[in-house]
């Protein structure tokens, strides 16, 4: 029968544990749960599930059951066994080895820097649209555009050096953020009946999808797109108050308000589509269609856009939190200079991680606004973290059923076969990612960019591991 009692093994996570007795464990369970919701509930997903129309929610009820329930156990069952700072990263090092570990932990930070640049680079844009005609200028101005996203870069950073103790409120609010604009969305249907407006709304529409290679696309977004995020809060373990619980009471507690929240919000958004549906911004442009643009309804469509680009806010500062730990993790192990480690005396926040990701961020929005091949650079990069997110993916499916064998014996026998199913859900949607679901000039040219890239991306970081963990090389 599997052991309940951690896997310990040494050499493999001793660093880990002790690094993560040094840091301040602010996070409770309220902030896990919001936290949880934060990351997973995207604004665009449900305008991506709508392009599905009725079959929206046999779609989500099979994304669910393949890739979302077998997430949540991988999730609760590995923390449950290692309940340490740096996360999918310390549980594929135990699993795999160094190489295993420090690959996934690349894939993962290079996945969090691009989506975090991206967030951050569309905030001009979405300020233009909030206040309208008379700052369509505002995007096209390098200067002024990069000057707002510089100066939300250094609120996060400095949220991320104060630590936790501020940073946990701003995520905090993102989660809340969501759950307002969603409660809002679901509630529209009800302001249009009492308004007497025309709709054909169906909370729970069934019809089997048709099946076509845009349709298996649409699937394989709302099935890893949509869905993913649960184990990011493990990176936060060492920071985590009776992590080895929280965390899987966390995910228990969230699931169902996330599942009702992208099944229900799709039902709202196909009820007042007009047949066309903005994939950018479903949300702000079902609130328009509903609330219209004057009055009290207008005051509640600004209040409630004003929410979704504050929770995108919040959800970069999250991930900036994510992808400064995973270096100071991996610099407990050696794997990359030991000066990520260095804490603040008194907050203990990896100070150096934090500045390095803010150069880094900031190098690439720069790069992303000198030139059309910058910008197209940008985008490959942008549209390929999601392939190396799904690498990462593999890798937690993969533990429980290749990994060592005493990390194996310690887990239930059931999640292997949980596992198997969510390998296969993330293997599809890594085969269809590259596949676009919009219009593209050369849909072959296109896979061709988001592959290369991952594939270019992933042999950067073997190479760095590979000097990195040369006897001439190794920093200790």
């Amino acid at each position: 029968m599997p052991s309940s009692a951690p896997v310990s093994s040494p050499g493999t996570q001793s660093a880990a544990e002790a690094g993560s007795h040094g840091l301040h464990r602010q996070l409770r369970l309220r902030d896990l749960v919001l936290t949880q919701i934060l990351c997973v509930v995207g604004s665009s997903w449900v305008g991506v599930a709508a392009g599905l129309g009725r079959a929206q929610t046999l779609t989500w009820i099979a994304a669910m059951l393949l890739f979302y329930v077998p997430m949540a156990a991988s999730v609760i069952c590995l923390n449950r066994q290692m309940p340490l700072e740096g996360g999918l990263y310390v549980w594929a090092r135990t699993a795999f080895g160094d190489r295993g570990g420090f690959m996934t932990a690349w894939n993962l930070w290079v996945y969090g820097i691009a989506v975090i640049a991206s967030i951050l680079y569309a905030i001009p844009t979405e300020i233009s649209y909030l206040i309208g005609p008379s700052a369509a200028w505002l995007p096209e101005n390098h200067l002024a555009s990069f000057a707002i996203v510089a100066t939300l870069v250094a609120a996060i950073t400095l949220a991320a050096l104060y630590g936790l103790e501020l940073g946990k409120w701003i995520h905090n609010i993102g989660g809340v953020s969501i759950l307002l604009v969603y409660t809002t969305l679901i509630l529209l249907p009800l302001w249009a009946y009492a308004h007497h407006q025309p709709i054909h709304y169906e909370p729970l529409p069934i019809q089997l999808p048709h099946i076509s290679m845009v349709s298996l696309a649409l699937f394989g977004q709302m099935l890893f797109g949509a869905l993913c995020g649960l184990e990011y809060i493990a990176i936060l373990a060492g920071e985590s108050k009776d992590a080895a619980r929280s965390i899987g009471q966390s995910v228990i507690l969230a699931s169902p308000a996330i599942c009702a929240m992208f099944i229900l919000g799709t039902s709202t958004v196909l009820a007042f589509s007009r047949n066309h549906i903005d994939f950018i911004a479903p949300i702000p442009q079902t609130l328009r269609y509903a609330l219209g643009d004057r009055g009290l309804g207008n005051i509640v469509a600004i209040l409630a856009i004003l929410l979704v680009q504050f929770r995108l806010i919040a959800a970069a500062s999250f991930l900036f939190t994510g992808v400064t730990r995973l270096p100071l993790a991996a610099g407990w192990d050696y794997l990359i200079p030991t000066w990520f480690t260095r804490l603040h005396p008194r907050r203990q926040t990896p100070t150096n991680a934090i500045l390095f990701t803010c150069a880094i961020i900031l190098l690439l929005l720069v790069l992303a606004s000198i030139g059309v091949h910058a910008q197209e650079a940008f985008q490959v990069l942008e549209n390929a973290s999601i392939t190396h997110y799904e690498i990462a993916y593999i890798a937690m499916f993969a533990i429980p059923l290749i990994g060592s064998q005493t990390l194996r014996t310690a887990l239930p026998r059931w999640l292997r076969l949980t596992s198997i199913t969510g390998l296969c859900a993330t293997l599809f949607c890594f085969t269809v990612s590259a596949y676009p679901f919009v219009a593209v000039e050369n849909p072959k040219a296109y896979a061709a960019k988001i592959l290369g890239t991952t594939l270019l991306s992933n042999l950067i970081g073997l190479t760095f591991y590979h000097l990195r963990t040369h006897p001439t090389n190794t920093d200790k």
